[in-house]
């Protein structure tokens, strides 16, 4: 169940890994000096001290890591802004013996449980996450619309094996269709080297299914869906992923029918 529970924290649509990144600076050692340093005291006044400040505008990019990861100090709210679980397909309608999970979270998942199957994602770093990292292609770097709200929902298969869906609504549709083709593209771009592996199985313009595959993990089924302002990301882990294109096709219905109701 560990491992269950640590892919299904993989989202796609992921889910997708999120690489932290931490800058560092450094500054040139002092040289010999025959002045005393400046001090407050003789300076007259109070010296400065320098701060590391967040910025206070929004994110307007989510092909960009966020300056901070999601707060986990704190149960997210099962509803995410007008998202919430209604907007999410039913376990039946995604296959036999689907069923909603509740996961409780904790110091590995990164957020605290709240008790419930759905929560609310920071817009950004839900966007950022979905996105393929690793691959040995080269990727798009053209900026992305970042989402109003994002609410992910947990879910077991039939086969008892871990599955996501992260509806992303933006602010209309016209930003949702870029984030969509921003998503295509890098994930068509991935190809088959690197540590993520992924292959498409179909696609269409307002649809798609691929296998994001990671070096000695398990492989992840991705359907990929646009309506109007929201995209929704679907994964489920899968030992077979190569034979699920049609199952893929069939829950895409699903999706559509509820993930941009208001």
């Amino acid at each position: 169940m560990k491992a269950q529970l640590a892919a299904a924290r993989l989202l796609v649509a992921g889910v997708g890994l999120l690489a932290v990144v931490a800058g560092c600076s450094s500054s040139p050692a002092a040289g010999p000096s025959s002045s005393p340093p400046t001090t407050a005291a003789s300076a007259g006044g109070t010296v400065p001290i320098p701060t590391n400040t967040l910025s206070t505008v929004a994110p307007t990019d989510a092909a960009q890591p966020p300056e901070l990861p999601e707060q986990a100090t704190a149960p997210p709210p099962a509803a995410a802004g007008p998202v919430s679980s209604k907007n999410l397909p039913a376990p039946a309608k995604l296959g036999t013996g689907w069923k909603t999970y509740t996961d409780p979270g904790g110091a590995e998942a990164g957020f605290v449980g709240n008790e419930t199957w759905t929560r609310s994602r920071a817009p950004q770093q839900a966007a950022y996450e979905a996105l393929p990292v690793g691959c040995g292609n080269p990727l798009p770097t053209s900026s992305l619309p970042v989402p109003e709200h994002a609410l992910q929902g947990s879910y077991l298969t039939g086969a008892g094996k871990p599955a996501t869906v992260l509806v992303l609504r933006f602010a209309d549709a016209g930003r949702a269709k870029g984030y969509y083709g921003g998503y295509q593209a890098r994930m068509a771009a991935c190809g088959a080297k690197g540590s993520l592996q992924v292959k498409q199985l179909w696609s269409s313009s307002e649809a798609a299914a691929s296998v994001r595959s990671y070096e000695d993990a398990e492989s992840f089924v991705e359907v990929s869906a646009l309506k109007g302002s929201t995209v929704a990301l679907l994964a489920q882990s899968s030992t077979t992923p190569d034979t699920q294109a049609a199952w893929a096709r069939s829950v895409v219905p699903a999706l559509e029918a509820v993930i941009d109701l208001p």
